[in-house]
């Protein structure tokens, strides 16, 4: 299976990728090395992360043609709008150190100013700016909404995925549009390397846990970028290219799905993030209850 996926405009960009989420700014520069090192050729950060200095640093420590790696960043919610947009966009090339970036995402669909952000990530694209451009965290209402004044169809919609969550009808809703899904928080926030039958089929793999729940995203045609700040588990988490999961494992593995989350549903994001709903809280699933007694 080759390493790259093909977007919809032609541009190829690696099936695995590494995430910064939640690092601080010396875990990203040094995870974003170690990634690089080890093989990825794709970083994802985020403006809202607070760490995309750090990924350029990273990046330029590692000694990697700019070329060949896939960078990709998000516009915050709170920048929304076209010259809102326009502006945080360049202030993100200012901090990657870049003069393009590779992937564009809008980070969350905050109703009323998607659209305008589009418009000029529209822009951006057919100037040269971006390779490619998507979005993050869209429900099917949300893409609906988009395409009604989209002159470009999103490549890319990064939405949460893992065994717990497959999200196969929002994957499909994607596919029929032409957008590649690509899957945040693919090890479930690491709550799913406890889980019991993902162990068992890891052991008969000789692969960890992790590792099978990569192999079976790239298996399914998703984007994978898994987080670590850990060397050596960031090492073993791009050792996925030398096993093929059967057809019945991936079927017993997409078995496992609760629709369940462990990240912020995009239906509540106005309420959590602008509103005074708190995020609910984590309910463990039978199969924790019965790994804590």
């Amino acid at each position: 299976m080759s390493r790259t996926i093909t977007l919809a405009n032609g541009v190829e960009m690696p099936r695995v990728g590494m995430g910064v989420f939640q690092m601080t700014p010396e875990e990203a520069e040094n995870a974003t090395k170690w990634a690089l090192e080890a093989g990825y050729r794709s970083i994802d950060t985020a403006q809202g992360y607070n760490n995309e200095e750090a990924v350029g640093r990273g990046l330029i420590a590692s000694g990697i043609p700019r070329e060949a790696v896939f960078i990709t960043t998000k516009v915050r919610a709170s920048q929304l709008g076209y010259d809102a947009t326009k502006a945080a966009f360049y202030e993100s090339l200012e901090k990657l150190q870049l003069d393009y970036i590779d992937l564009f995402l809008i980070h969350w669909p905050k109703t009323g100013l998607y659209n305008d952000a589009w418009r000029v990530m529209e822009e951006l694209y057919e100037a040269g700016k971006i390779k490619a451009i998507g979005v993050s965290n869209f429900l099917p209402e949300h893409l609906d909404q988009l395409l009604t004044t989209a002159k470009i169809v999103p490549m890319i919609n990064q939405i949460e995925v893992h065994p717990m969550l497959n999200q196969a009808e929002a994957r499909k809703y994607n596919e029929s549009l032409g957008i590649v899904t690509e899957a945040y928080c693919p090890l479930g926030s690491g709550r799913l390397l406890r889980h019991p039958v993902l162990i068992e089929l890891a052991k008969k793999y000789s692969k960890t846990t992790a590792q099978l729940m990569i192999r079976w995203e790239i298996q399914n045609d998703i984007v994978t970028i898994p987080k670590s700040v850990n060397k050596d588990r960031i090492t073993a988490n791009f050792d996925v290219w030398d096993f093929e999961i059967s057809s019945d494992d991936i079927d017993i593995i997409n078995g496992l799905n609760e629709n369940k989350r462990v990240g912020t549903d995009p239906h509540h994001f106005m309420e959590i993030f602008y509103g005074d709903m708190v995020q609910p809280e984590y309910v463990l699933s039978d199969w924790e209850k019965a790994l804590e007694n």
